[in-house]
């Protein structure tokens, strides 16, 4: 799942503070016109300067400001200063138990967590984010020489009961935003901007003088559900305050927070696969071991049952997402200790999340009590042995990849690592995810842009899984070949997503590789020189199937149920509706099998006849035998 980048989303608002184009001064008059009778933006931004302070932005060339804020049901505070020539920035934040940074230093954008560990955030989006971040802490848009931007007039708009020009800014480097200049106050009211998967909108209100120039005191951000909306109000403000001694660049890293084994430079944990999901176990504050899913951009989770066994209570109600397109409070919480492995991890920060149905129901796992993956790799780098099932731990200081694997560099996007890739020749940015239980799912926009349902024939909706954000949806296709950096994997199984939110439908990635791909390699991680290394191992090159039965199965109380039935596919020959109950599997009562074993089964070889015992939806009658042959769907 998805656990909001806090670094990045308490920046946005605040980087208005520093370089706003909200206004204060009325002016009763329309817009200048172009020459096509259209509303010049020049004339709209020069009206603008003049009626929030003309001359007095020429004289302004730093801000520092301090501000308090509300998010997910916690208070807290930033602080952030910012070069207004250079676009240079640094923002530091305390938000409940969490505290961080980010900055800007004019060519790199990084971020800082709780354990105080610097990340370059080198992915399409953070860039451009950072791009237009830098133009309007540059005020570029009344000083273009500081950073040239495209700017041009969009339309005319309402919202909240008021009429708006809307211009789009494009700056160079960076992305399209939209600025809403209210009709009547000629003030900037509002910033649209697309985060990638979504859009966020920033309403200022609560106009003051400060210095000459006029800027809003109260900032509201949204991106769709008011639940999660943050707000954002001035403390103290100054412009022209010295930056001497203010540190804009990637901070070093902090002391070690950890302990590995004396005597040992590397340490090994086995695992266990379910539905393509990696587990291995995890000691928290002394206590467990609990089961947890192991995930390479996965954030430490900690679900109900284990924080109760803990003691412990999570703070505040950030929004958390997944593939799917609906949202689920998450909760942050301090861990004192983690180990495994021997190895122990001091003050952890987890995402309080309830995955327990989610895990039960969709996974078919019970005992699972959370997600680890992104800390334990970030301070270590790993190798994941798939052939053998067992992750390898190595001590920092001593590391040395001595492997035969292909080296593939990756960059940061969040806390994803995100490689250069090809997919049939076209070029795109894929996530490398173990906690993905597919092989290779391309994003909607990368879908539509290059036209791959129609290439790949693709007319076969089906369920491609489910998580916080709900099922999502894809066409079933088969690419012919995946290239990652000089890595080949042929014939991958490939979903087409449909997603219209979420992540499939971030438009600056162009897919998710996940356990159907990564299992023919074992994997060497480097997070600290951002590198990865593929080594082909004994299930390198064999075929990548999908389901054969054409079945969406989750466990429910009484039985498997069956939740989708895939058209023209063998189970709908032979006659299973969705809202069916299996209740046994090839005469083996389904109480004795697990849901990750059926699904297994249902991937044999094609030909192979598999005897379900279903009760029909929706009838108390008794349950009958139904044969399904299993064959390819692609």
């Amino acid at each position: 799942m998805t656990i909001p980048n806090l670094a990045r989303r308490l920046a946005a608002a605040p980087a208005l503070l520093a370089a706003t184009l909200g206004l204060t001064c009325a002016l009763l008059v329309p817009p200048a016109l172009s020459q096509g009778g259209r509303p010049d933006p020049a004339v709209i931004l020069a009206e603008v300067k003049a009626a929030t302070g003309g001359k007095a932005w020429d004289a302004l060339v730093s801000q520092h400001s301090r501000v308090t804020m509300k998010l997910g049901g916690m208070t807290g505070s930033a602080e952030r200063w910012a070069s207004l020539t250079t676009g240079r920035s640094l923002l530091r934040y305390e938000l409940g138990p969490a505290r961080g940074a980010q900055g800007f230093d004019g060519f790199v954008a990084w971020s800082q967590d709780t354990s105080g560990q610097p990340r370059v955030e080198g992915d399409d989006n953070a860039r451009e984010l950072a791009a237009n971040a830098a133009y309007r802490d540059r005020m570029a848009f009344w000083f273009p020489e500081r950073q040239p931007a495209k700017i041009e007039y969009a339309r005319r708009d309402a919202a909240d009961g008021a009429e708006f020009e809307v211009l789009r800014i494009t700056p160079e480097g960076g992305r399209m935003y939209e600025v809403w200049v209210n009709l009547l106050t000629r003030r900037i009211e509002r910033l649209v901007e697309n985060e990638g998967a979504q859009a966020r909108t920033e309403i200022y209100s609560d106009f003051r003088t400060v210095q000459g120039v006029s800027i809003p005191y109260k900032v509201r951000t949204t991106r769709g559900d008011p639940r999660y909306d943050e707000e954002f109000t001035v403390a103290a403000i100054d412009y022209n305050a010295s930056l001497d001694g203010i540190e804009f660049g990637v901070p070093p890293p902090p002391p070690d927070d950890f302990r590995f084994p004396l005597g040992k430079d590397s340490v090994e944990v086995p695992f266990v696969v379910r539905n393509g999901h990696l587990f291995v176990d995890v000691r928290l504050n002394g206590k467990g071991p609990f089961r947890m899913l192991f995930d390479t951009g996965g954030l430490n989770v900690l679900l109900p049952g284990a924080m109760k066994t803990l003691g412990l209570a999570a703070e505040g109600a950030l929004p958390g997402s997944g593939v799917g397109e609906a949202k689920q409070d998450v909760g942050l919480v301090k861990v004192d200790r983690m180990e495994i492995g021997g190895i122990a991890i001091d003050r952890q920060l987890f995402a309080a999340v309830d995955l327990t149905r989610l895990m039960k129901r969709v996974e078919g796992v019970d005992d699972a009590a959370g997600i680890v993956g992104y800390e334990l790799l970030k301070r270590f780098p790993a190798r994941i042995d798939y052939a053998n099932s067992k992750l390898v731990f190595y001590r920092p200081e001593t590391f040395r990849y001595a492997g035969r694997g292909t080296r593939v560099p990756f960059v940061f996007s969040d806390h994803i690592p995100q490689v250069r890739g090809r997919v049939d020749g076209i070029e795109g940015a894929f996530h490398i995810d173990t906690g993905a239980r597919t092989s290779l799912t391309l994003t909607s926009p990368f879908v539509e842009r290059h036209g791959l349902a129609a290439k790949y024939g693709a007319t076969r909706e089906v369920i491609s899984g489910s998580g916080v954000g709900g099922p999502s949806r894809a066409l079933l296709a088969r690419a012919a070949v995946l290239e990652l950096g000089d890595v080949q994997v042929k014939a991958p199984v490939t979903y087409l997503s449909r997603q219209k939110s979420g992540a499939f439908a971030n438009p600056a990635l162009a897919g998710n590789v996940g356990y159907g791909v990564l299992r023919q390699f074992d994997i060497t991680f480097d997070y600290a020189s951002r590198q990865l290394f593929l080594e082909p191992n004994a299930n390198h090159g064999q075929p990548d199937v999908h389901d054969r039965a054409g079945l969406w199965l989750e466990r429910g109380e009484r039985g498997i149920e069956v939740i989708e039935v895939v058209a023209d596919s063998p189970a709908a020959a032979a006659g299973l509706k969705a809202g069916d109950l299996i209740v046994a599997v090839d005469g083996k009562a389904v109480t004795a099998i697990a849901l990750p074993d059926v699904r297994a089964l249902l991937r044999a070889a094609p030909g192979t006849r598999v005897r379900l015992r279903v009760v029909a939806a929706g009838t108390a009658k008794a349950p009958k035998d139904i044969v399904v042959v299993l064959k390819d769907l692609v």
